[in-house]
């Protein structure tokens, strides 16, 4: 997509602004013929670019022309982006932005030829913010691109900032850092996140996205939004979001990925929850995902509008069922006491729910990960359960902590993609803790299990069976077959012979498309199985006899689940959380009949 100003005789000056992929273990860039998630990123710099254009920010004789690209879904081909370049003019920035730490070195590599051609690069992302936030001194692989003449950005580009950017970049005069780790910009009345429909429609279900809301007052030692985006929450009005929906919506989009980490904690969240079911009322089919904290259910009101505002699926933060792991993660919000009421509310309410599950904590092993599994397949309601390693990410705490002590991480960025070990565990070898994360996918995705998950969302009326069916097609598929990340996974894995990592040889013709065709038809195959059998399932789940009277431990409230669930009893910290529970609960309990002691004697 290209936008030029309405001024056919100024001088062209290209913004080129590319989310970055990530190498595959054979080092290939992992692209999608349809990706699974938008880059909110890549939409945000876009919707500020284009504000840049209408007002004119390099002057009435510059055309800013504005190129995006999604490495997830479409190819990046940086001698044809050259050479349009130099047709032009040759003026450009070469922005490669939302780079993540896994990310990173293909960010390196896709700047080398811009480089080379005398074209200025600036990175922006987490890799940069994180470290810049967090570390006393830069990195070495942050030192190294600097020396080759990459620029970086750290922060947020609202409020202004990339109009100095691309000053400096239009003027020759880019600087090496632009750090504004310190100064976190507002978010109302900002451009909003849009992307064209053509990139929209390259994702799975043409999902756009939008934040509403960015920072979390949390202190989770292993995430990294805190140090980067900040813990005093920051929102969009009502008024960004509807335009933002419906600038979307003309373009025929109607689903939307809400990129906040954590929307619960978002001040404004009942507000723009109004405006969403407001906006559905008068027409517009739209549909929202969420993401929020295991504590959403106790804001009063806060899932039933967000039924009535149109969200469908909703991402939680579990991250673990062992009280002792969530508090040395200083994950102090998660409470297991609180997380079946929770998630049988999102149940009731017809969402989907995707819970994300971390292995690898100091006091598992492959047998309690496991055990941990069982229990929630058999006592938690959820419908999506995604694994991660435990993983030192760059600009968390964790990572600051393990750098100052000089632990050993792996000095592989790629890696540092949440699916692989880039660290030592005090109980497990990388062989046992490799074996425990593949083998809790395979349990909580046992055909068995499946069947369980579908006839629970086929007992609620307003359960979508086949949207869950799907969902958990992709799940599996993504893990058995692509070797990859759901989440970074997509539809017909594409590969090019000659986007190989920078370092590693270009495979000859033969080899590499005997390869790829070969792999390819095996996917299918195996595609297909899977497909036959889970449909099976999924058709005799909705045409039993019983389908709406099925009820499990899950889903159902327990009279004595306090005494009998291995939720509460299973875990070493499991004891420790009921008896907080049943103190606090004594206590508000106290709390309250001194509250209505006055109101009764009033009354006498």
């Amino acid at each position: 997509m290209v936008a030029r100003t309405s001024v056919d005789s100024a001088e062209p000056f290209h913004f080129v602004l590319i989310k970055p992929t990530h190498y595959d273990d054979d080092g290939y860039p992992i692209r999608w013929y349809r990706s699974a998630i938008p880059s909110n990123t890549l939409a945000c710099l876009n919707g500020l670019a284009r504000d840049v254009q209408r007002r004119q920010v390099l002057g009435p004789q510059v055309a800013l022309e504005i190129d995006t690209y999604d490495e997830t879904n479409r190819r990046v081909r940086p001698d044809r982006i050259i050479r349009r370049i130099r047709r032009a003019g040759g003026r450009a920035l070469i922005g490669l932005v939302g780079v993540q730490s896994n990310q990173f070195p293909r960010a390196v590599d896709l700047a080398r030829p811009f480089l080379a051609a005398g074209l200025p690069v600036c990175i922006g992302g987490f890799h940069v913010s994180g470290c810049i936030a967090m570390l006393p001194e830069m990195p070495p692989e942050m030192r190294e691109a600097q020396a080759m003449g990459i620029a970086f950005f750290a922060g947020e580009a609202e409020g202004g900032r990339l109009d100095t950017v691309l000053r400096d970049a239009w003027s020759g005069g880019l600087k090496p850092l632009y750090n504004h780790m310190d100064e976190l910009p507002g978010l109302e009345g900002e451009p909003a996140p849009i992307l064209p429909q053509k990139h929209v429609k390259r994702t799975s279900g043409s999902l756009s996205s939008i934040d509403l809301g960015r920072g979390c007052p949390y202190q989770c030692s292993f995430c990294t939004i805190i140090n980067v985006q900040g813990r005093k929450s920051r929102w969009r009005s009502p008024d960004d979001l509807e335009r933002c929906v419906r600038d979307n919506c003309a373009q025929g989009i109607r689903r939307f990925f809400v990129t906040d980490d954590n929307f619960a904690r978002n001040r404004n969240w009942e507000a723009l929850f109004d405006r969403m079911a407001d906006l559905r009322g008068q027409g517009l089919d739209i549909g929202f995902t969420i993401q929020v904290d295991t504590l959403c259910h106790r804001i009063p009101g806060f899932i039933e509008k967000a039924s009535k505002a149109g969200v469908r699926r909703v991402f939680i933060g579990l991250e673990n069922i062992n009280p002792d792991n969530l508090l040395g993660a200083k994950k102090h919000q998660n409470k297991i006491t609180e997380y079946r009421t929770m998630l049988q509310q999102w149940h009731d309410a017809g969402a989907i729910t995707y819970a994300g599950y971390i292995t690898g904590f100091p006091g598992d092993t492959k047998d309690s990960i496991l055990r941990d599994v069982e229990i929630i397949k058999r006592e938690l309601p959820v419908d999506v359960l995604e694994f991660f390693f435990l993983t030192p990410l760059p600009g968390s705490e964790d990572h600051k902590k393990m750098w100052l002590d000089g632990a050993w991480m792996d000095p592989d960025l790629n890696k540092y993609d949440l699916d692989h070990v880039v660290a030592t565990h005090p109980k497990m070898s990388t062989r046992e803790w490799e074996d425990a994360y593949r083998a809790a996918w395979d349990s909580f995705y046992s055909d068995d299990h499946v069947r369980t998950i579908l006839r629970r969302i086929a007992a609620n009326p307003r359960g979508r069976t086949g949207t869950t069916l799907s969902t958990l097609l992709w799940f599996r598929l993504m893990v058995a077959y692509e070797d990859v990340h759901p989440l970074e996974g997509g539809a017909v894995r594409c590969k090019s012979r000659r986007d190989r990592r920078f370092g590693l040889p270009v495979e000859g013709r033969t080899r590499f498309y005997t390869s790829y065709l070969g792999e390819t038809a095996s996917k299918v195959w195996r595609y297909w199985r899977l497909y036959r059998r889970w449909n099976a399932i999924h058709n005799e789940v909705r045409a039993a006899p019983d389908r709406f009277a099925y009820s499990d431990i899950a889903t159902a409230p327990q009279a004595d689940e306090l005494e009998t669930l291995d939720l509460y009893h299973a875990t070493s910290g499991g004891e420790a959380a009921l008896a907080r529970k049943r103190r606090d609960d004594a206590l508000r309990a106290r709390q309250s009949a001194g509250a209505a002691l006055p109101e009764q004697t009033a009354a006498e």
